[in-house]
């Protein structure tokens, strides 16, 4: 394996959120620079404004015009903008969606170029970042088009409980329709794949929820969790998939059956994010799976009500930044062990 450092591009998020705050307590702790090379895509303005705010003088950050001019086992900084930024904790404002785009946009291109390894992204707002460049839900879907990618998984990890869903970003009452036996099975493809390369489980056992109360308590609550959950659960393990399910959401958290699976298949956001993020606490993260780079983020958004009070917790973000060069280095072992494997049997053959 190899024993080059890896670079974190961290993408600044809403500068009026809590984005900033984090990336400050968290890249203050001198011994995560003994880990990897962090690079922040931001704004001098923004970062000395909160230091200031918070008093905070364990972090000083060595400037870079581009990733070339990085230092290792330094917090790096390059200065997206050199515009008279109005930063207002907990406001809402385009200017904020505006450099929070500059920043993801610019961090992506480097990861594309390969002048960084892994993508950690801070929380945007996702409305006022929308623009003819950005019109999609999130963050999920845009590096997916990025990486031409038809559909990536939103995996939300931990250290014992990971969970992906079925429909992510929609309203409650298209979920129904929107539940087919080719998207879950595709999900299943998805998660089983990533439990596989990114985690290094190499049989892992998939919880599948219902759609309705009780799974639909055979037909009486709901017809879909027969007709189309069922269905697909047995076409995923015709292809040697071990699914299991659907399985009733509330008992199956309630009881702790949750800790005999490697992963959970929801069939919509809150259903797996509610019971995922009460259990994961500030150690949850975002995993976004399915993608050819790796990216992370913390399992939370901007927190605007207590955007530069002080109080956000660094936790989630410094979970995220170990879990993506966790997750990289899997993947190179993965692919060096496959190479490997290749080369001994074209050389038996």
């Amino acid at each position: 394996m190899s024993t080059e450092r890896i670079r974190v591009g961290i993408t600044l998020g809403d500068m009026n959120g809590i984005g900033p705050e984090i990336i400050l307590k968290a890249l203050g702790d001198n011994r995560i620079l003994q880990e990897f090379t962090p690079v922040v895509y931001g704004s001098n303005r923004v970062m000395n404004f909160y230091k200031k705010l918070y008093d905070i003088s364990n972090i000083s950050f060595q400037g870079a015009k581009s990733v070339e001019d990085i230092v290792h086992k330094k917090a790096n900084l390059i200065s997206i903008t050199k515009e008279d930024l109005k930063i207002e904790p907990g406001i809402v404002s385009a200017a904020a969606g505006k450099l929070a785009f500059e920043s993801l946009k610019l961090a992506v291109s480097d990861l594309a170029s390969n002048k960084i390894d892994v993508l950690v992204t801070a929380p945007i707002n996702k409305k006022n970042i929308q623009s003819k460049d950005f019109d999609f839900p999130g963050h999920t879907e845009y590096l997916a088009k990025y990486s031409n990618v038809e559909e990536a998984l939103m995996l939300m990890i931990s250290e014992s409980l990971r969970v992906g869903v079925v429909t992510g970003h929609i309203p409650v009452k298209d979920v129904s329709e929107k539940i087919t036996q080719e998207g879950i099975l595709a999900k299943l493809n998805l998660i089983n794949k990533s439990l596989q390369t990114d985690f290094s489980i190499p049989k892992p056992r998939i919880a599948v929820l219902g759609l309705n109360p009780h799974a639909g308590d055979d037909g009486l609550l709901g017809s879909e969790d027969k007709e189309v959950i069922v269905p697909a659960i047995n076409a995923a393990r015709d292809q040697k998939i071990f699914a299991i399910g659907p399985y009733p959401a509330d008992g199956f958290f309630a009881s702790g059956n949750w800790k005999n699976f490697d992963a959970v298949l929801a069939m919509y956001h809150d259903q797996g994010l509610i019971p995922f993020k009460t259990l994961a606490g500030d150690r949850g993260i975002n995993f976004t799976a399915a993608l050819p780079i790796v990216r992370t983020s913390p399992a939370h958004g901007t927190a605007y009500d207590i955007a530069g009070k002080g109080q956000a917790s660094e936790e989630s973000l410094r979970e995220a930044l170990y879990a993506a060069c966790d997750i990289y280095r899997l993947r190179t072992e993965n692919r060096q062990l496959t190479a490997n494997a290749l080369e001994t049997s074209e050389k038996e053959s």
